[in-house]
């Protein structure tokens, strides 16, 4: 099993997606920035080290805001969505073909990775008024 980091970034209301890269496996689905957890790292290092390296931004690791394990036929994730907030710098694509700030109820109108369909539904449970 892979273990991923990902970073839920709000900003006025709105958080963070990406667009995965053409040539990547999942190549143009939506997904929230993070990656995976190298040897010798905990989740919250990994989370700050790809949030440096795909959005060149500083960020403060928060509490868990909820994880899941998905299985692709290629490989199984278990993937941790950290409650996340911009401490230095402005997200730049540095790895992503494209990226919005959105709101929960914006969700529908993107096609998302598989692995983050159940996290963004607890995101729209969780901001419904």
């Amino acid at each position: 099993m892979t273990e991923v980091v990902a970073a839920l970034l709000w900003k006025n209301e709105k958080f963070l997606i990406c667009q995965r890269p053409v040539h990547k496996k999942r190549g143009l689905l939506w997904e929230f920035v993070g990656g995976k957890v190298e040897n010798g790292e905990t989740g919250e290092m990994a989370l700050a080290r790809e949030c440096m390296e795909e959005l060149a931004v500083v960020v403060n690791v928060g509490s868990v805001f909820m994880d899941v394990t998905h299985e692709y036929p290629d490989m199984t994730v278990h993937l941790t969505l950290y409650n996340t907030e911009i401490k230095d710098g402005e997200p730049q694509m540095l790895e992503h073909c494209d990226m919005k700030w959105i709101t929960p109820d914006e969700i529908p109108d993107y096609e998302f990775c598989p692995a983050d369909v159940e996290i963004l539904d607890e995101i729209r449970k969780r901001c419904r008024k």
